[in-house]
């Protein structure tokens, strides 16, 4: 019995001491990460760079270890910091900066491939919707959202064959090479019609459709700056009530399948 309790507290004796070194490392941890959070939130970055290494180093991790995972938070917070660049936050969709770069990708891919694509342009009045729901904060940013949803269930391949972006406050396009997605009067109908489920009114849109011919290739700024004067050009309303005029522009012969952004 006597030889029984001594193994028993010896074991016991074993394993407190085997603990004590994670109990305290755990809880080193815990401080240090305390720090970093308010290192971050004070914007030091010198601090944060000490207190990430302790953080590491804390954690039991060999220094290639320690390496190999600041290079991976670091590429990831180049991608993070890609895409805030690139994005409107408010919409979701690319930025002004994020849509020219992936627009010109694409239409150099259907210069290569002998495609025609097509830009479509639209202005969302903001101001008189706004105002005219009072709240006008509120009622822009639900505008701007309905706005982001509508062109990505007009454009469902957008991703892929298609880009969308909004290019500034109530300025938006979609290149596409689906001859079918930039029909005019079908977007303006669409515009119309209020989402399914919703009680919300119409869209307040302009739509102005011009094409990219490979014979003739045009900029993607040439396209928007086109498009533009089509509709500073225009005497109707937005949303005009007698049916729709034809597209701005001719519409070009319908593009061959497969066209995808590299």
């Amino acid at each position: 019995m006597e030889l029984a309790s001594v193994v028993r507290s010896s074991v016991v004796r074993s394993s407190v001491v085997r603990q004590a070194p994670a109990a305290v490392a755990a809880a080193r941890s815990l401080e240090v990460a305390g720090q970093l959070r308010a290192a971050i939130m004070e914007g030091d970055d010198t601090r944060i760079a000490r207190l990430l290494s302790d953080l590491l180093r804390v954690r039991g991790l060999t220094k290639g270890q320690r390496v190999r995972l600041q290079s991976r938070a670091l590429l990831n917070l180049v991608h993070s910091l890609r895409s805030v660049a690139l994005n409107d936050e408010l919409t979701g969709l690319l930025n002004r900066r994020g849509f020219m770069q992936t627009a010109t990708r694409l239409l150099d891919l259907a210069l290569r491939d002998r495609q025609v694509a097509h830009l479509v342009y639209f202005r969302l009045a903001i101001g008189a919707a706004a105002a005219a729901h009072g709240e006008e904060a509120c009622a822009r940013n639900v505008l701007l959202r309905r706005m982001g949803n509508f062109l990505r269930d007009s454009f469902p391949s957008y991703g892929v064959y298609e880009v969308l972006g909004r290019l500034s406050g109530g300025e938006f396009a979609a290149l596409t090479p689906r001859a079918e997605h930039a029909m005019r009067s079908a977007l303006m109908l669409r515009a119309r019609t209020p989402e399914r489920g919703c009680d919300a009114p119409e869209l307040p849109l302009q739509v102005a459709v011009v094409h990219f011919e490979p014979a003739a290739p045009a900029a993607i700024d040439e396209l928007l700056h086109n498009a533009a004067d089509q509709l500073s050009q225009e005497v109707t309303p937005a949303l005009e009530t007698r049916p729709p005029v034809t597209e701005v522009a001719s519409v070009g012969s319908a593009p061959r399948s497969g066209l995808t952004l590299a």
